[in-house]
This record gives C-alpha cells, structure tokens and sequence, in this order.
C-alpha cells in the first residue's frame, strides 16, 4: 500500500514520487472509464477495525488534480494514493466555502439541516452569536462522535479558521487543535504525529487538515516562490493581500477585469501551493510509514470546496455554486486494496460517512441511522450502483447571498438565488464551465428543475416562501464594522 512514496529535499520540499508518470499510462488504463472499468469487490472495500485518516485538502479544486486530468503534476502524492485505491472524479461538495462545507462532511446533512451556515447566527453592535453546532443542533452527531461510541481514540489536527472548534468542530473528538488561523498541514502533521506516538497500539480515527492551497494561506509571504511560475509572472503582484483586494473587489463592484498574464500568473500560485500542499501530505505519509501504520490505515482526502481563478472573472469562493467552487476531489485507499480506478458516478460530500461506516464495519446507533443524508459509495465502487446522484448545494456566504443549485443526472445544473428570484441554467454536457446561461431559453426546463430544488429545500428545512434578506456576518475581523 502507498508503494514508491519517496520525499527527497532539493531546495524548497519537493515530493517526488516514483512512477507518477505512469498514473495515466498505467495504472488507471482500461480500468477507469467505460466497459473496462474492473470494480472492487467488497473484500477489497471491507477493513474492519482499521485506522481511518481523513485529510482535509482545503480549497483544491479538482480540476486542478493531475489524476483527474490537469496538464500540470501538482499531486503527485494524491496521484498515488488514487492508484492504490479509488479517486472520484465527480464528486460534488454541498456547500461552496469551508464552515458549512465540512461540517456537511463529517454529519451527512445538508446545511440548512445542521445549522452552521455562517460564522456568525447574529453580527450587530449589541449583539454577536458565534455559530455553534451544539447550540444550534444539539441532537446532531459527528463523524468523531462515531468513531469515538466504537472505540477509538479521536483526533483532529487543523488550520483554524473555518474548521474552528467554536463552531462545534472539536464534538467527538478527544484531542482537537487550532490555534494557527490559516495553518500548514505541516503544523498539523507534527501536532497529529506527537498525538500518535503518545497513543501507539491505540485504534484512532483522525481528522488532518491545513490550508496551504487556500488564498489566504498564512504561510505564504511577498519571498514566495511558486514552483510553476514564469519569469513574466513577476510583473504582477501574486500575494495574499492582493488575492483579498480582488475577492472583496469582486463582490462590491461585480466582475473583475485582468489581462492573461495575470490570470497565468494567479493559476501558478495557486498551482504551486497545491504542489507543496501535497508534498506536506507526502511527507505526512511517510512518517506514518516509519511508525508501521499504513497497512491497517484507510486514506480518505477530501476537499470541502474548490477556488475560482477568473473563471468566472472573480477570486475566493463562497459567493456562488459555480462547479470551479463545489467539484472537489474524493480520493479513498483501503488497505490491500488490488484495483484500482476512477469513477466517473456523480457523488456527494454526503455520501463519506455512511462510505467509512461501511469500510470499517462500525456499529452505528439509531440516532446515526437517522441523520444520514447521504448513502454509502460502496455500491458504486463495486459496480451495483451506476446512476449519477442528484447534487443539491447552498451558500449563504456572509449573508452576501443566498444561493442553491441543483445538479439532475449530470446533464443539467440550475442555480437559483433566492434573495433575487434569478435563475441560471447551464448544460454541463456541453459547457462544463457553465459559461453559456441557457435560461431564459429553456423556461420549462428551468420551471421543472426549479420545482425539484424547492421540494429539496422544503424537505430540508428551508423557507422558500421566506424573504431571504442581505446583510453582514462576517468571515474576517475587518468586516461588518
């Protein structure tokens, strides 16, 4: 398992891992699309009583995945992780930014359902509620809360920021740290690698998790240099301060206006921190390799959304539905594992915890039985299941907007804003990066989908009748002030 995961240091880290250019050629051929498609039986899915790792690959849009087709080797480590398992390559997150996104991961609820939509339930001068999922939703349980009733030890390793455990994060979990707001897996990895040799022998579920690839990421400075950056990329200023300035610009004057040059040069600083992101987690690897762990580990790596560079002539994300911000990767390896393949069904952030429930063979209650949302992907991954999932995703970013979307087979997504009553309808078949609106020239199509969204909604506590009013909560200390 994890064969060929090597780390040599040239410079600044850099991972390299034997064999990555036979991902394409090799490992995946005849096996990930189509009629070639060898699926796993349920021994090479079953691993009772396995250690389970979930990592946190914050802000990675998948389309920025080597495995998944980007021309760029920015993962090598994911890379190979897929080859000893099993990526998908459409699976959708249902929610756009990271405090609802991966709270909607670890309960399989939707937003509206377990509550922490925003930082904040109240921002005003006299009064300020931090969202809380205890306070909001006492009755829902957690991934941790899970794994913990069946006799592991929990632990959880973070950036802060979104994943904070004021937000209720920290539930179910014995040991929980984030105090770096926008850390590095690299921080992460030596909080969680002293909390395992604390804890050897001990079965654990863990939660690692960092943001390096995200916009705001703490550990990148004006010296930073990307590894895929050109020599004109240095004209223009590729920094953190100026990722904010253009995130907030997008959202108070609407559409940006940048030249190529610039727009390559965003695309390689985003590059370049998924490149080092995935060398941490390389990194990360090997050290429980030294430790003996990876033969009884299931590997998850999720990521709770993407980021927009420009596609839609804006920065960030949180702010819309669009599939740069809620296709992510969903790459799971189990132990001993002898297929592998990617897997082209459309799935849902969901869909993980009943998917690990499943593969490890916990005893959940009823409580559990009654929250989940999602369903298990063992049937997909076995070839019994082969039809697309419905997506039905949200935002309420900052309270900026409020927007669902909903995605059918795979054919057709429509976004819907509730505040203004606007639709968006976009055929992915024939434009996957939903440039062509195609609303107002299919009203019945939009009418039909329309009606479905707000059955979902309903059904998940939302009040489409409401007024769904504009304001201020914030995500950062400089706003709503």
């Amino acid at each position: 398992m994890y064969k060929n995961i090597k780390v040599v240091n040239v410079g600044y880290l850099i991972l390299i891992v034997l064999g990555v250019l036979l991902v394409f050629s090799t490992v995946f051929s005849g096996k990930n699309r189509g009629d070639g498609t060898q699926y796993l039986s349920e021994n090479d899915l079953s691993c009772e009583g396995c250690n389970v790792l979930v990592i946190g690959f914050d802000a990675l849009q998948a389309n920025h995945v080597s495995h998944l087709g980007y021309k760029k080797i920015t993962t090598p480590t994911l890379d190979t992780l897929a080859s000893n398992g099993v990526s998908f390559s459409r699976n959708f997150s249902v929610a756009s930014w990271t405090v609802p996104s991966f709270m909607s991961y670890f309960t399989s609820l939707y937003p509206s359902e377990h509550g922490v939509v925003n930082k904040f339930v109240t921002f005003t001068e006299n009064e300020k509620v931090i969202s809380n999922l205890k306070k909001i939703s006492p009755q829902v349980l957690t991934l941790a809360d899970a794994f913990k009733s069946a006799g592991y030890i929990t632990g959880g390793f973070t950036g802060d920021a979104g994943v904070n455990s004021i937000f209720g994060y920290g539930q179910g979990f014995d040991t929980y740290t984030d105090e770096t707001t926008f850390g590095s897996i690299e921080g992460s990895a030596s909080h969680a690698l002293s909390w395992l040799d604390e804890h050897q022998g001990e079965k654990f579920f863990m939660f690692l998790h960092g943001y390096d690839a995200h916009g705001q990421f703490s550990g990148v400075g004006p010296d930073y240099k990307p590894t895929f950056a050109h020599g004109a990329d240095e004209q223009y200023e590729i920094t953190p301060e100026r990722q904010r300035e253009l995130r907030e610009k997008g959202l108070s004057d609407g559409d940006l206006l940048l030249d190529k040059g610039e727009v390559s040069a965003w695309n390689a600083w985003y590059d370049s921190k998924i490149f080092d992101a995935d060398a941490r987690i390389g990194v990360f690897l090997s050290e429980l390799e030294k430790r003996n762990l990876l033969e009884s580990l299931v590997v998850v790596v999720i990521s709770d959304h993407g980021t927009e560079i420009y596609e839609h002539r804006r920065f960030d994300h949180g702010y819309s539905l669009y599939n740069e911000l809620i296709r992510v990767p969903l790459v799971i390896s189990v132990p001993n594992q002898e297929n592998s393949f990617i897997s082209d069904v459309q799935v849902r952030s969901i869909d993980l915890a009943p998917t690990l429930f499943d593969i490890t063979g916990i005893t959940i209650n009823d409580d559990w039985k009654n929250q989940i949302r999602g369903s298990s992907l063992v049937p997909v991954l076995t070839g019994e299941e082969k039809n697309n999932r419905p997506v039905f995703s949200s935002t309420d970013y900052r309270n900026y907007t409020h927007k669902r979307s909903y995605i059918d087979d795979g054919s057709w997504k429509l976004i819907y804003t509730l505040e203004t009553g606007e639709s968006e309808l976009y055929n992915l078949k024939d434009d996957l990066s939903e440039y062509k609106d195609l609303a107002t020239i299919f009203p019945d199509r939009v009418e039909n989908m329309k009606n479905i969204l707000f059955e979902q909604l309903l059904r998940t506590g939302e009040n489409v009748d409401g007024k769904w009013e504009i304001g201020c909560l914030p995500v950062y200390n400089d706003q709503c002030i």
